[in-house]
């Protein structure tokens, strides 16, 4: 995190101007939702993305994956949650998958033979 070295007091509202130079360079426009964090003594702003929050965890984050169509949005921690549970639910663990059964029935693939080279 790195100092703009702007400073801002606090109105008797609780209200805290961000100047316009900062919400442009951050692309913050009028109306614009903002979530708020806390991290020990220190106050986040995030403009706030709905369509980027992990359905598992409620992480929010750029790096969150879109999966199913953009329907559902998975964290890397959210993910992980979510596979170990379908694992234990669905016993997944306990039997091989079937196309590893049906991998090791299969007879091997025969080599194709090369193509012959056109005549000049």
């Amino acid at each position: 995190m790195k100092s703009t070295g702007i400073v801002r007091k606090v109105d008797e509202l609780g209200r805290v101007v961000i100047p316009i130079e900062l919400r442009r360079n951050l692309g913050i426009a009028e109306k614009d939702a903002l979530e708020i964090y806390v991290d020990d003594d220190k106050i986040i702003l995030k403009k706030y993305k709905p369509n980027m929050t992990c359905l598992v965890t409620g992480e929010v984050s750029d790096d969150n994956l879109r999966l199913a169509g953009g329907k559902i949005v998975l964290s890397r921690e959210g993910a992980e949650l979510l596979m170990k549970e379908i694992q234990e639910n669905f016993h997944l663990e306990d039997q091989p998958a079937e196309n590893e059964q049906a991998a090791d029935e299969a007879e091997p693939f025969a080599s194709k033979p090369e193509p012959e080279p056109e005549p000049r």
